[in-house]
């Protein structure tokens, strides 16, 4: 199976049903379907062929939505850039992946005139919005892509497929070790293996209504879309959570029953006030990113007790590796839980070989849903893809320290590249992280290691409080001790406002750190 077909059999199914609801625009199925169709046509007379690369460089929005679709029924590999990105990373991106085509918004023109002489691969540029010009220079051809996708536009036929599922569907940009971002090479297999098999477990059905405040570029709020076009749900796509308020009315107004978050977004969320908000259409939450802390999980369930929550775990070069069921919450509530449907997890000693329970190694995935490699990084991907018990087979190592319970539960230890090694001992921030939100004046907390000459490497946690408490660095500290074993309670202690993100709505770490992007 290819991937857009998630679109087009919900299209066949449910012609009339409402698929996408952006602000005041709600488009049916067949209305789905046809524009992308349309823009198919588009990207195939503009000389886009089989497994060719289009960057799509749009905010979360019904065009970029239809683009993912559109590229997929030309045959080609969508590229999802964030809109935030600035121009020299997207033209360094779009000259890594030699991409054929961009869709881009058209008030970015202006910002982007730099980028195309120094992109040569780049011979088509669709551009969506007021003032969408169609003049071109010499160097690329400019479409608008909203009258390629109107009525009076071409064939709302489906064009002949192209691709099979070994293909590739995606290249998705994730933060390299370098300062380069790497490009995740995903096939139809991958995406159409971990879509199902997250639905599954979320035992999502077509009546859901799902609610996505992530960015497409972030692979967490793209499966969104294709999950609920899977099946023949509705999505409610918002830009952002930059207004928790409205959107949470628009949880009510839609009816939403499946709202995605990430830790940032449920801090948020812990320091409303919601007892105005009728929730009772609220089937599932779901938490991935970064792992939740107990404390925080404890306050959700609280604040939704007729709700299911789903604590997940995953990466890009998988998608997702595993989930709590949400029966054991209060038996084991910092695991991550065991792998999805049709994958084989495990951990693994640094000579690769299985290590029985309680013991930290590094964990290893087993599935369809894994990667085929980085793009045009054979000695990064033999790093990350190694041999498994088929021939031929490859197995992805993550990266990441976990141990398993008695009982085959996982729970996250650490990076590889994370843990903080401090006066001999290794420290997990995880664990550090999770103890700080525990204490009731905190709403945020990040642990980092920073040089020492005696230590090796000193403990310090960067906090946000809630709004309406305070604390000094001093309680902050004396909470640690009463709650870590001495050498992992901080040795610094920094009070902050707010904490940085990464456009994905992590906390970012590495600005915490002072390393460069």
């Amino acid at each position: 199976m290819q991937l857009e077909a998630f679109l087009e059999q919900s299209a066949r199914r449910l012609p009339q049903k409402s698929a996408l609801v952006f602000g005041e625009q709600r488009l049916t199925y067949a209305e789905v379907e046809a524009r992308c169709n349309r823009l198919a046509h588009g990207l195939l007379a503009a000389g886009v062929e089989r497994g060719d690369r289009v960057a799509i460089y749009l905010d979360n929005s019904v065009e970029a939505v239809i683009s993912v679709f559109a590229v997929l029924k030309a045959g080609a590999v969508f590229v999802m850039v964030n809109p935030t990105t600035k121009v020299e990373k997207l033209t360094w991106i779009l000259n890594n992946c030699q991409a054929k085509a961009l869709v881009a918004p058209a008030q970015k023109l202006g910002v982007l005139d730099d980028c195309w002489s120094q992109t040569p691969h780049l011979a088509s540029v669709f551009l969506t919005g007021r003032n969408a010009s169609v003049s071109g220079n010499a160097a690329k051809q400019f479409y608008n892509l909203d009258e390629l996708t109107g009525q009076q536009a071409g064939s709302a036929q489906a064009p002949a497929k192209r691709a099979i599922d070994i293909d590739l569907a995606a290249l998705v940009y994730t933060s390299g070790s370098t300062g380069n971002p790497k490009g995740v090479m995903l096939t139809h297999l991958n995406m159409v293996s971990a879509a199902t098999s997250i639905t599954t477990y979320l035992e999502n059905r077509e009546n859901d209504i799902i609610l996505s405040v992530l960015p497409l570029s972030f692979d967490y709020g793209l499966y969104q879309a294709l999950m609920a076009f899977k099946i023949g749900g509705t999505l409610v796509l918002e830009r952002s959570f930059t207004y928790p308020h409205a959107v949470l009315e628009r949880v009510v107004r839609e009816k939403i029953t499946g709202f995605p978050l990430v830790p940032t977004m449920a801090a948020i969320l812990l320091q409303m006030d919601l007892s105005k908000y009728d929730f009772s259409s609220l089937r599932y939450v779901t938490n991935t990113a970064a792992a939740l802390p107990v404390e925080h999980i404890r306050k959700l369930r609280g604040l939704f007790p007729h709700v299911t929550l789903f604590s997940m775990y995953g990466l890009t070069e998988c998608k997702r590796v595993s989930y709590l069921p949400p029966d054991q919450l209060d038996i084991r509530p910092g695991s991550v839980g065991k792998g999805m449907p049709n994958e084989e997890v495990f951990v693994v000693d640094d000579a690769g070989r299985r290590v029985p329970a309680e013991v930290i190694g590094e964990l290893v995935v087993r599935g369809a849903n894994v990667m085929k490699g980085y793009w045009q990084l054979p000695e990064e991907t033999a790093k990350k893809l190694r041999p498994g018990p088929v021939p031929g087979e490859m197995m992805l190592y993550t990266g990441d320290l976990f141990r398993t319970d008695d009982e085959g539960y996982l729970y996250f230890v650490g990076r590889k590249d994370d843990i903080i090694k401090s006066r001999g001992e290794k420290v997990s921030p995880k664990e550090v992280e999770n103890v700080l939100c525990s204490h009731p004046a905190i709403a945020e907390a990040a642990v980092i290691g920073v040089p020492d000459p005696v230590l090796g490497e000193a403990i310090k946690a960067i906090v946000a409080l809630r709004s309406d408490a305070q604390a000094t660095e001093k309680d902050v500290l004396r909470y640690c001790a009463q709650h870590l074993e001495d050498f992992m309670v901080p040795q610094i202690v920094e009070i902050r406002d707010t904490l940085p993100k990464t456009s994905n709505g992590k906390i970012n770490k590495r600005e915490l750190a002072g390393v460069g992007a």
